[in-house]
C-alpha cells in the first residue's frame, strides 16, 4: 500500500511549494491546458457562458474540486495501492477562491467522500495561483431573465427520464444535467433529450453536457481504476455549479427510485465494488450540509426516494411518452460489457439495475437484454448471468419469512439518522421493491453449475 497526495495546479507558473510526507507518492493536477481550463472545466464554463448562466467563484471551485476527487477515484488502482484490495489513502490540495471557507467545509467533505468511496480523504486547500483569482468570465448585461427555475441530473437512465418528463409536466423548466460517459450513455442521454424536446416544445428547458476525463499516466507507474465509486460527486457537483448560475436559491433534483437508493446488500457477499452509495440518504444530506457551510443557496433532493422503479413507471406524468422514449434510455451497470462476450452492447439484463429495470417495466418493456428470457435456462451462479438473480432471490426469501426485518436491514448501507421521520416508510420503499422484483423472478432457476 502507498498513500497519494494530488496537488492541483493553476499553469505552469504555479509552482508554489506544497510539503509531503516520506511516504506519500505526490502527482501533479494541471489544471490549465494552454489558456483555458482543462479537463472539462472550462467548456463547462463556456457553455453555461452560452446559457447566459454566470456560475459563482465557489461554483466554480466546485468544479475545481471535483476534478481532483475523479481524478484521484479514477487513476489510483485499488488492487495495487491499497493494504485490502480496497481501500486507499488519498490526499488532495485543491486551489480554491476561498481557503478559509473551504477549510471550515473541509471536515463535511471528507466524511461524504469516505463514505461515499470507502477510501481514507483528507483535503486541503491553498489559494489560487496569480493570475487566476477569477475562473469565471465576468457576465454581460441580459436584461433577459433565466428561465431555468432548477436542475436536475439527466443520466441517460429510465429514473431521470421518468424526472424530467414529471418535471416537464408539471410545466417546470429545469436545466438538464450530465456526464458525457461512454458511446452508448452518451448517444442514449442525445435521444432522450431530442425526444422531450420534440415532446414539450413550448418548453425552454435545455441541457448542460460535461465530459471530464484524465491521462492514464496522471499518477506515474500505476494503473486506473475501474469501480469509479466516485462518480457521482461529479455528478452532483456539475449540478451544483449549474444552480449557482441560477441567481436564486435552487433545487438540484436527483431522481433515483428508493430500492436503488438504499441499496441495501441483497447477501453478505455484497461488498465493496457492489455496494454503491451514490444517492444514499446520508450522502445526499452531507451534501446539504456542504452546500450550507459553503453559503450556497440550493439543495439536493431524491423526489422518489419512497418510490420503487415500477412505481416511478406506473406514476410517470405522460405515460405516452415514457412508453416511446423508455427503449433509449441505458440502465445496466456496464453497458459496453457484451463486446467481451460477442453478446449485443446494451442492457445485459441481468446485472442488479437491469433487473430492477426489468421488473419495472413487466409487461410493456421492449428493451432488447443480452439474455432475453431469464427462464429459458437454469442460469449458472457461478457466472455473472446467475449471481445477481441469486442474490435477489435469497433476500427476497429471507424478507418474506421475516418481514419485520426490512425495519433493520435498510440501515445497513448506512446511517439514516438525518430523517428520523422517514424510517418506516424506506422500510416499506425496501419491502415493495424486492416484492416487484420477485414477481419478474418467479420461476427464474439459478444454481451453480
Amino acid at each position: 500500500m502507498r498513500r497519494h497526495v494530488i496537488i492541483g495546479r493553476l499553469g505552469e507558473e504555479d509552482k508554489t511549494r506544497v510539503p509531503k510526507a516520506r511516504d506519500e507518492v505526490a502527482s501533479t493536477l494541471q489544471l490549465v491546458a494552454g489558456k483555458r481550463l482543462d479537463h472539462g472545466i472550462g467548456h463547462a464554463l463556456a457553455d453555461l457562458n452560452a446559457l447566459h448562466l454566470t456560475p459563482s467563484e465557489i461554483g466554480a471551485d466546485i468544479l475545481v474540486v471535483a476534478a481532483h476527487v475523479h481524478a484521484a477515484d479514477t487513476r489510483i488502482s485499488r488492487s495495487t495501492e491499497s493494504q485490502d484490495a480496497w481501500t486507499r489513502e488519498i490526499r488532495l490540495v485543491v486551489p480554491v477562491s476561498d481557503p478559509a471557507l473551504w477549510a471550515v467545509a473541509a471536515p463535511i467533505l471528507v466524511r461524504a467522500l469516505n463514505f461515499l468511496t470507502g477510501d481514507k480523504w483528507d483535503v486541503g486547500f491553498r489559494k489560487r495561483a496569480k493570475g487566476y483569482a477569477k475562473l469565471v468570465p465576468a457576465a454581460a448585461p441580459d436584461l433577459i431573465p433565466v428561465p431555468f427555475d432548477g436542475v436536475s441530473l439527466f443520466s441517460g437512465g429510465l429514473d431521470s427520464l421518468i424526472g424530467a418528463i414529471d418535471s416537464l409536466s408539471a410545466g417546470e423548466t429545469p436545466l438538464l444535467v450530465s456526464h458525457a460517459g461512454e458511446g452508448l450513455v452518451s448517444k442514449s442521454q442525445e435521444q432522450c433529450f431530442d425526444g422531450l424536446k420534440a415532446a414539450y416544445k413550448s418548453s425552454v428547458f435545455d441541457r448542460l453536457r460535461v465530459w471530464m476525463n484524465f491521462d492514464s499516466g496522471l499518477v506515474e507507474d500505476v494503473g486506473s481504476e475501474g469501480t469509479t465509486r466516485g462518480r457521482s460527486f461529479l455528478f452532483f457537483s456539475l449540478g451544483v455549479a449549474a444552480g449557482t448560475a441560477l441567481g436564486r436559491d435552487f433545487v438540484l433534483k436527483v431522481p433515483e427510485n428508493g430500492l436503488i437508493a438504499l441499496n441495501v446488500p441483497l447477501d453478505r457477499l455484497r461488498l465493496g465494488a457492489l455496494s454503491t452509495r451514490t444517492t444514499h440518504p446520508f450522502y445526499m444530506a452531507r451534501w446539504n450540509d456542504l452546500l450550507r457551510a459553503l453559503g450556497i443557496g440550493g439543495k439536493v433532493e431524491n423526489p422518489y426516494w419512497d418510490r420503487t422503479k415500477g412505481e416511478m413507471v406506473a406514476e410517470c406524468a405522460n405515460p405516452t411518452l415514457l412508453k416511446q422514449l423508455a427503449p433509449l434510455s441505458v440502465s445496466c451497470s456496464s453497458p459496453t460489457k457484451g463486446r467481451w462476450t460477442k453478446k449485443p452492447q446494451g442492457h445485459c439484463g441481468y446485472c442488479l439495475p437491469c433487473l430492477i429495470r426489468r421488473a419495472s417495466l413487466r409487461g410493456k418493456d421492449s428493451t432488447i437484454y443480452g439474455v432475453p428470457d431469464l427462464k429459458a435456462a437454469t442460469l449458472d451462479t457461478k457466472q455473472a448471468e446467475g449471481q445477481q438473480v441469486r442474490s435477489f432471490q435469497i433476500a427476497i426469501a429471507r424478507l418474506s419469512k421475516h418481514p419485520g426485518l426490512a425495519k433493520v436491514l435498510i440501515h445497513k448501507p448506512g446511517p439514516l439518522y438525518d430523517y428520523p421521520d422517514r424510517h418506516n416508510s424506506l422500510a416499506d420503499v425496501y419491502r415493495r421493491g424486492l416484492e416487484e422484483v420477485g414477481c419478474l423472478l418467479n420461476g427464474v432457476r439459478a444454481e451453480p453449475s
